[in-house]
């Protein structure tokens, strides 16, 4: 089957993506726009809606699943109605080449030491990396639940975090829609950087996450695995608002 690549720069590779809605609690029936975003710590510029580049992108509410629309080239992406939803965005791969050094930081940053040791047993640490990445992101509307929306790699919160009342928050990454263990999972909330919440996925590919405080929250996570000589990660995001507009 013929894949389309798309080849990026490491800037645009660097950083996080995730679905920013212009609302995280619309009212019933109000038009939201679906941006993206690509940078860091829930700080980034806009990704303009190109279709050529994505694989699914779709909003889940009351009505079933139906494909986000929009406009070629613009910002917001796209447009959906107000009401509990669950938003998704599936890239297509995309295609970036790291120097040696480059590659063993992002993979550190990541929690990804298991391909740094597979790059050393196959002695390319000191090697060029070329990576395929996608995105696979999720945003919550509306007090909306989670579910499941058959990404290559997805983060699911199996409790509804408008409704946590200081509680933590239990979530499962999926891989192949089977769990995923042993990954690092990260929730960073806008404006407070600094208190970053980890945790590694157990067995079941759970983690429980204490988010302190209200305000718009992102959750992510990187899987990687070996394409041959090159590499294939994943790159899962999970946005939602906590007491926020």
């Amino acid at each position: 089957m013929l894949r389309f690549v798309w080849i990026v720069s490491v800037a645009v590779f660097g950083h996080d993506m995730w679905i920013e809605p212009t609302t995280f609690r619309p009212e019933a029936g109000q038009a939201v726009g679906v941006k993206l975003r690509v940078g860091q710590e829930l700080l980034g510029d806009p990704i303009p809606r190109i279709a050529r580049q994505i694989r699914e992108f779709v909003v889940v509410d009351a009505a079933g699943k139906q494909a986000v629309m929009g406009r070629e080239g613009s910002d917001p992406a796209g447009y959906v109605r107000g009401g509990a939803a669950v938003i998704g965005y599936w890239s297509r791969p995309s295609l970036v080449e790291l120097d040696a050094d480059k590659f063993s930081l992002y993979l550190k940053e990541e929690g990804l030491e298991r391909v740094l040791a597979e790059r050393e047993r196959r002695k390319q640490s000191g090697m060029k990396a070329r990576e395929h990445f996608s995105r696979c992101a999720k945003s919550l509307l509306a007090g909306a639940g989670d579910r499941v929306l058959g990404f290559s790699l997805e983060l699911l919160a199996e409790k509804n975090p408008h409704a946590l009342a200081g509680a933590a928050l239990p979530v499962r990454l999926l891989y192949e829609n089977q769990p995923l263990a042993g990954a690092l999972v990260v929730a960073i909330q806008r404006g407070r950087p600094e208190r970053k919440v980890t945790a590694r996925t157990d067995k079941e590919g759970r983690v429980s996450l204490a988010l302190r405080g209200d305000g718009v929250w992102l959750v992510k996570a990187v899987h990687m695995v070996p394409s041959g000589e090159e590499w294939e990660s994943y790159w899962a995001s999970l946005t939602f608002g906590i007491g926020t507009k």
